[in-house]
Parts: structure tokens; sequence; C-alpha cells
């Protein structure tokens, strides 16, 4: 069993079990999340039901892990014959989620 969660602005394929990396999310460590916007479960018995655009009563919960940081990006700008560079970054925090169960 599995489904495919929006979050953030993206759409993650969640399995229960699993630990999924999410953008930041305004939670503490070890609280429970319920993600509703359920876009495609798809059932042991291989039945897939699809969202318009969200599966109707479908719930993803989850318990909060930790925080991690992702890799750093580096900006880099530059103005030809003008002697301008400048080079920036920034490392985005992201919210660890552990996938407790899937109800359809």
């Amino acid at each position: 069993m599995y489904a495919i969660i929006q979050s953030g602005g993206r759409q993650v394929r969640v399995d229960p079990g699993t630990v999924v990396t999410l953008d930041h999310m305004a939670v503490e460590t070890g609280q429970e999340i319920t993600f509703d916007r359920v876009l495609l479960v798809e059932k042991d018995g291989g039945q897939v039901l699809t969202g318009a655009p969200y599966v109707a009563d479908a719930r993803v919960i989850g318990v909060v892990s930790g925080e991690a940081r992702g890799p750093k990006i580096r900006v880099f700008k530059k103005k030809r014959r003008k002697g301008m560079r400048r080079t920036k970054g920034h490392r985005s925090v992201l919210t660890r989620v552990m996938i407790r169960e899937i109800s359809a």
C-alpha cells in the first residue's frame, strides 16, 4: 500500500513505516501530523483510488522524527567586463516525518 501526497507544493510518494524528508513545517519533534491532501492511494489488492484533485476521506498519518538540513546551494552572480562577482548560498531546513499509516 502506498499513497502520493502533496506537501509544500511538491508531490511525494509515501509508504507506511518509511521516513520522508519534506519542506520545513513548524511542528515539534514527536508530534503527530495528518496529511489531508492525498492525490492517489494504491491498496494491497491492486485497487487504485485517484482524486480530482484529492481522494475523499483519505488520510496519511505520520510522526515528526526531527529536522535536517539540505545540501548547500551556491548562487553565483557575475557581470562581464565589470569585475563584479558575488557568491551567496543557503541550506534549507527540512522536516523528517515517519509515516505511520495510510487510511482510505
